[in-house]
């Protein structure tokens, strides 16, 4: 099955004094595989949080990595290994105090860094996360949103697609493309009306 990739972006967008252009993405799902852009003190709109306050940047990251989680069907508690990158020392205890409570009873692996800097001089710290959703849990639909998803059935494109209307998503037409085990791509487009909206 295609890799799922939600939030894609390019690097011209995202740092726009740099003279960049890479298309990228905040998270891919590689079947159970969970891989996240590394989290800061920018949150998923690119506004700045915490400057000058390593705690209130890894709040801000943990924040944004949970969401990203659950956009591709994961949850905190599936995150296997975390690499925490520090642009000082003694900005340790209030970075790892934060984390060590989104993560609390999770036991990921970790390491850390010190590093001389990071892609902005504002940022004080950075996490980069890898999960794995357990092969003991149903493989849940993404929230797709405005994105176009890989979707391994025309049901999981119905799921996916309602779900994300539930949760507000704007009127108007979505569309998934579906990967059969044929081989055979087709996009769906499915207007919103062919779903029931729960109340």
């Amino acid at each position: 099955m295609p890799h799922l990739r939600l939030r894609k972006f390019n690097t011209r967008d995202m740092h726009p004094g740099q003279k960049l252009d890479n298309d990228l993405c905040m998270v891919v799902r590689a079947g159970r595989h969970i891989f996240l852009r590394g989290q800061t003190g920018i949150d998923l709109d690119g506004r700045m949080h915490g400057l000058g306050d390593p705690a209130a940047q890894a709040e801000n990251a943990m924040r944004c990595t949970k969401i990203l989680l659950e956009e591709a069907g994961s949850r905190l508690e599936h995150i296997c290994k975390t690499t925490i990158y520090l642009v000082d020392r003694a900005h340790r205890e209030p970075v790892y105090q934060v984390i060590g409570r989104w993560l609390k009873g999770f036991y990921p692996v970790s390491t850390g860094l010190i590093v001389a800097g990071l892609a902005r001089p504002e940022l004080l710290m950075e996490i980069d996360v890898d999960a794995v959703i357990p092969d003991d849990e149903s493989l849940p639909a993404p929230d797709v949103g405005g994105d176009t998803a890989w979707i391994d059935s025309p049901a999981a494109a119905c799921a996916a697609i309602s779900a994300s209307w539930r949760r507000g998503a704007p009127t108007g037409s979505a569309s998934v493309t579906v990967s059969t085990a044929a081989s055979f791509t087709a996009r769906f487009f499915m207007p919103r009306q062919c779903f029931r909206r729960n109340q």
